[in-house]
């Protein structure tokens, strides 16, 4: 038995490694293939990065299959159908580093604010620039730009935490994490309701500061739930001011989605 449990461990380290080895070729074949015929096919640019959109979507679509395929996962996927309305703030926590391909290949029109450095990345440049997703170093314009997207129809997926949650031995060196009120910020600028999405693994993986070939004893389980709107007008938001009403409601949605204040909660 204990012989069987090491086989498939070394299996999924190698399908792990594979996995990602296909998502970097697919990267690269992207930006010297699928940019240039999409500019040769779609002139208009709102029309193009529409195309880009739909595209990767797709393309996650098949890739977190590709990865259940390969037995590297399994994912259950709770009243994701909501995430097919347009216009909406997406909101999320982060528990691994596949959580945006989930949540892209669920939403056929999305923008996403990703960390500048991956509009550079030759893995990822071409889902960043084609597809129109808002780099996070420009400042005020960040939610401006999420705003307009937002009214254009698009929706916007948002991870409030800012980054991966850290490995346990990480944890125990930190202090509770900060979530960002931006979510909230750009919720409340356009007038429509937080829409959260709570990401559970089990047993945790891919976390940050964990290497990608450290994998659980067990194929990990995904679990994406769309929980209700948290809606940011009306009489359910009685804080006084825009700065109030994001932290109140980054608040609400903190207890809603971190993992941690659920486990004390629960304590």
């Amino acid at each position: 038995m204990r012989a069987l449990e090491h086989i498939g461990r070394a299996w999924r380290t190698c399908a792990t490694g594979l996995s990602f080895l296909t998502f970097g070729l697919g990267g690269i074949i992207a930006w010297f293939v699928g940019i240039p015929l999409l500019h040769l096919l779609y002139r208009q640019p709102r029309r193009r990065q529409r195309v880009a959109r739909l595209l990767v979507s797709r393309l996650f679509w098949v890739y977190v299959r590709y990865m259940r395929l390969l037995g590297v996962l399994r994912f259950s996927l709770i009243d994701v159908e909501r995430l097919k309305r347009p216009g909406l703030v997406i909101a999320a926590n982060h528990p691994t580093l596949i959580d945006v391909v989930f949540l892209l290949s669920l939403v056929p029109d999305a923008t996403c604010i990703v960390r500048s450095g991956l509009a550079k990345d030759p893995f990822t440049r071409a889902a960043v620039r084609s597809a129109g997703y808002v780099c996070n170093d420009r400042g005020i314009e960040v939610v401006d730009e999420c705003v307009a997207a937002l009214r254009d129809g698009s929706s916007l997926i948002v991870f409030p935490e800012g980054t991966r949650t850290h490995s346990l031995q990480a944890l125990q060196a930190l202090r509770p994490q900060q979530w960002h009120r931006g979510a909230a910020n750009v919720a409340l600028r356009a007038g429509v309701p937080l829409t959260p999405v709570r990401i559970a693994c089990e047993p945790p993986t891919l976390r940050k500061g964990e290497p990608w070939w450290r994998v659980p004893a067990r194929r990990a389980q995904y679990v994406i739930q769309v929980l209700d709107d948290l809606p940011v007008s009306g009489e359910s938001v009685c804080w006084e001011g825009e700065v109030q009403a994001a932290r109140g409601l980054t608040e609400r949605l903190k207890q809603l989605l971190d993992n941690r204040a659920q486990r004390n909660a629960g304590a």
